[in-house]
């Protein structure tokens, strides 16, 4: 498997209330996903997010389009903050 970069990062909510992570590579992604995502908020967006980075990291798929995968996971979670660095 690699770890790839995003093209742009994805700023999300961590755990902690007013803290802000930056997400910029697949492993990285596939980690929160797996580790640390709320069990309340693994809906559709999460397994499809889940499926795309492990994709990307198996070169099956672009990882652009795991990244926007994740990206409409944290929307459905509502952790998302916002894409690129601000």
């Amino acid at each position: 498997m690699r770890d790839e970069q995003f093209d742009v990062p994805v700023m999300i909510e961590s755990g902690r209330i007013g803290r802000s992570l930056y997400v910029t590579r697949t492993v990285q992604a596939a980690s929160l996903l797996v580790d640390k995502w709320p069990d309340e908020k693994r809906g559709s967006k999460y397994r499809a997010a889940l499926k795309a980075m492990m994709d990307a990291m198996e070169q099956r798929r672009a990882v652009g389009s795991a990244r926007r995968a994740f990206t409409a996971a944290a929307k459905e979670a509502n952790v998302f903050v916002r894409e690129g660095r601000h």
